[in-house]
């Protein structure tokens, strides 16, 4: 028996740009029902009751999937346009920007910036994506997609070394028991301290989780 068609685990930076294109986008366009469907599927929904939830046919949503899970948050948009044959294709675009966004020293760069000469050379000779672009061409596709450099006051990321095992382990649950009912409980406390620092990020209001680390009796 096949496996279930079902959306990949999604990153961080792909969750965050997918609720924010459901929360703040029309309902009716077509990015947003592709958002819809993905985010359904990363969290185990069926592709029938999916189906349902947009208004679409099954084998659409199963299209939309598939799509995602090859291209990434390039399949949300229409190929509606024409034209010459592109050099830099959909993926060498969402490479550079999961790179522009993401912290050098994750990438094996020591440092903790990136500014556009390192940003070109990190693109031009890395081990897993290769991509020929110019530096003002570089510097146009930043500012097309509204990435800028900008500084930011606290962020949270997770430091757990079993962080992988345990998704796979609630993917695998889900997929297993699809009708399935979670029971949370509460985990504290947890103090959390802010760090400053800087980067290119999406422009538009900055990333910025508060992190309470001094409570009011006192406690850090």
């Amino acid at each position: 028996m096949a496996e279930p068609v079902r959306a990949r685990r999604l990153s961080d930076h792909e969750g965050q740009t997918l609720q924010r294109l459901v929360r703040r986008g029309k309902h009716d366009s077509v990015r947003v029902r592709r958002a819809l469907i993905v985010m359904a599927s990363a969290s185990g929904t069926p592709v029938t009751a999916i189906a349902q939830l947009v208004a679409a046919d099954e084998d659409t949503v199963r299209d939309v999937i598939h799509a995602f899970n090859e291209r990434g948050l390039s399949a949300l948009d229409p190929n509606w346009a024409g034209g010459r044959p592109r050099r830099i294709t959909s993926d060498d675009e969402d490479f550079i920007a999961r790179t522009a966004t993401t912290r050098p020293e994750k990438l094996g760069r020591p440092f903790t910036r990136w500014s556009i000469r390192k940003l070109l050379a990190y693109l031009a000779d890395n081990p897993t994506h290769i991509v020929a672009i110019g530096r003002e061409r570089l510097r146009q596709y930043l500012r097309e997609h509204k990435i800028s450099f900008q500084r930011t006051r606290t962020w949270k990321e997770s430091t757990d070394p079993h962080r992988e095992a345990k998704l796979d382990r609630i993917e695998e649950v889900t997929t297993r028991f699809p009708n399935r009912c979670f029971a949370f409980d509460q985990f504290g406390p947890l103090s959390i301290r802010p760090q400053p620092g800087s980067g290119w990020a999406r422009e538009g209001r900055p990333e910025r989780w508060p992190a309470t680390y001094r409570r009011d009796q006192g406690v850090r």
